[in-house]
């Protein structure tokens, strides 16, 4: 009778320490999603090339759907050169963040998250801004790093109009 008590207290044990397991894995996961969506806005905000590298996947198939109606930008390459060509336009960027949610799946490799961005920046010397930006995207986990895959923001109508 004690030998299955025993098992039993063994089973039980067993079940909750890799239930901790995969809690503390995802809580893990889902701070450095987060540490991701932050060094972004800090890539941006101080104009540095080579953390957007760090942050981005490296690949041909990685895609950004931009604020234009015409803007996709896929791989890698015309990525960058697109945030290259932004960095050298725009001055005093300042990006705050809102309404941020972060999901993964069940093997908390793969990260799907939305948020709204107030992106304020000056160009040619005259302040522009986009409020409620809707920021969505993909983030995936290579190894022990995270990337964002592909990205997606959008102007509310409203804010369109604000900004003519």
């Amino acid at each position: 009778m004690k030998t299955i008590k025993l098992i039993i207290l063994v089973l039980v044990g067993t079940l909750l320490l890799g239930g901790c397991q995969q809690t503390c894995d995802k809580e893990q996961s889902l701070s450095d999603v987060q540490l991701l969506l932050e060094k972004y806005i800090i890539a941006n905000e101080t104009k540095n090339i080579e953390l957007i590298k760090e942050i981005w996947a490296p690949d041909d198939n990685i895609m950004i759907f931009g604020t234009e109606s015409d803007e996709k930008l896929v791989g890698w390459k015309q990525i960058q050169n697109t945030f290259i060509r932004q960095f050298e336009s725009f001055e005093e960027t300042y990006i705050s963040v809102t309404d941020q949610n972060i999901s993964l799946n069940c093997n908390n490799n793969i990260a799907w998250f939305s948020e709204i961005l107030n992106y304020n920046y000056t160009l040619d010397g005259q302040a522009k801004r986009f409020e409620g930006l809707r920021f969505t995207g993909v983030i995936e986990k290579r190894g022990e790093k995270w990337h964002i895959v592909q990205s997606h923001m959008s102007v509310p109508y409203n804010e369109m109009e604000h900004n003519k």
